[in-house]
This record gives C-alpha cells, structure tokens and sequence, in this order.
C-alpha cells in the first residue's frame, strides 16, 4: 500500500495532527491509505495524484480547481458511478476510485 507522502502530520505552528482512523480506497486499482472524514480530494491529493480525468476535446489532464465543489473539474468514478466529484466526496473504506471521464451533465441542468 502506498503511504501518505503530501500530508501535513505536524505543523510548526498548530502542531501535530489529530489521531484519526485509518481507511483504504483505491485510485485505478492501486491501494491507497486514507483517514476516515477526509475527501477524496485531498487523500488523492495527499498521494501526489493530481490528474482526477481528461478534459473534453483537448484530453488535457484536469484535477482539483475550485476546491468547493463549483466547478466539476473533480470529476471521478467512483464504485461504477461516474461524474462523483471528488472535493465534495467523504471517503469510505473500500471506495473504488478511477480516473473520470467526461465531465457528466448537470442534474436539473439541460444539456
């Protein structure tokens, strides 16, 4: 399993980190370790996994933008579910993630 290697486990100025219950996701079949009531954002983030999917057209890699859950550039797969927005997304153990694909529509939005 790959280790947290981007994690702030100890700031100069607010100390160290809270214990919290360690989970295991998975990004593209590749075990990760995570912490119960982080989002996925960050856990992938904290990996140094950067490209959540490919943009439309140009297939540029896309990732986290807005942080907020605004602008859809987080888009991931989650367990078979696609268009999951990964800065909005508490991970869970177990949680299959892949890399997304195009961006899914907008519910209640027309297309």
């Amino acid at each position: 399993m790959t280790r947290l290697t981007y994690r702030v486990d100890d700031h100069p100025v607010l100390g160290p980190a809270a214990q919290r219950q360690s989970v295991t996701i998975s990004f593209n079949g590749e075990p990760l370790q995570a912490y119960a009531g982080d989002v996925l954002a960050a856990a992938l983030l904290a990996h140094g996994i950067r490209a959540l999917r490919r943009g439309d057209g140009d297939e540029a890699p896309r990732g986290l933008y807005c942080g907020i859950g605004h602008c859809f550039e987080c888009q991931v797969t989650v367990d078979d579910r696609p268009g999951v927005r990964a800065c909005l997304t508490l991970v869970r153990d177990g949680m299959r993630v892949e890399t997304g694909q195009r961006p899914a529509p907008i519910e209640g939005h027309a297309t």
